[in-house]
């Protein structure tokens, strides 16, 4: 089966997961606590033990939009804008208490600099996310709710578990009402 986030399936995560388990430290998070705040420069790239977390934007008004879901055994970051010490765009919330094995942006980048190989693993990390955010953009145009809706739920029937109604709602850009309809129309099969 296909990871969540597809870009899973495409990179080198046995390095990842390597680079924040001897470099990193484990951190706790407990639900509702920031991994990142929008605006802030990211610290680390975060392998999660435990937990899930969720990326979240804010409109004009203040108003949140979630854009991203990671969950256990999935990496949590700005990626790749910590490298480059960029500020976020959006925060990283933590939706139930996760333990995440956090190693230092500043670490990597300067890795990324010094090893050919860690820059080639970087850039197609990169490219990567790219592609699963830019897949992202294309269904909200060219796919209906129910086929998005459907697609989420075969990724991960769990979801629920994890995540909010509204937070499930705003990542498929519909409201939670709507996201209740499908729920029981699709379970009523």
């Amino acid at each position: 089966m296909a990871q969540f986030n597809s870009y899973i399936d495409n990179i080198d995560a046995h390095f990842w997961r390597n680079l924040c388990l001897s470099h990193g430290e484990l951190r706790r998070y407990e639900k509702s606590e920031e991994f990142l705040t929008v605006g802030t420069v990211g610290r680390y790239i975060g392998y999660i033990k435990s937990g899930a977390l969720k990326y979240v934007c804010f409109s004009s008004d203040g108003t949140p939009h979630v854009t991203g879901l990671e969950f256990s055994g999935h990496f949590v970051c700005d990626f790749p804008g910590s490298l480059y010490r960029e500020k976020s765009r959006c925060s990283i919330i933590a939706t139930v208490s996760c333990e995440i094995y956090c190693v230092p942006a500043s670490v990597v980048a300067e890795m990324m600099r010094s090893d050919s190989i860690v820059k080639e693993v970087v850039e197609n990390t990169t490219r990567e996310l790219f592609n699963t955010v830019y897949d992202r953009l294309i269904d909200l145009y060219a796919k209906t709710i129910q086929q998005r809706y459907d697609e989420l739920i075969n990724r991960d029937p769990n979801l629920f578990e994890l995540f909010s109604l509204k937070d499930i709602a705003s990542l498929l850009n519909i409201t939670p009402t709507h996201l209740s309809r499908l729920r029981k129309k699709y379970s009523s099969f």
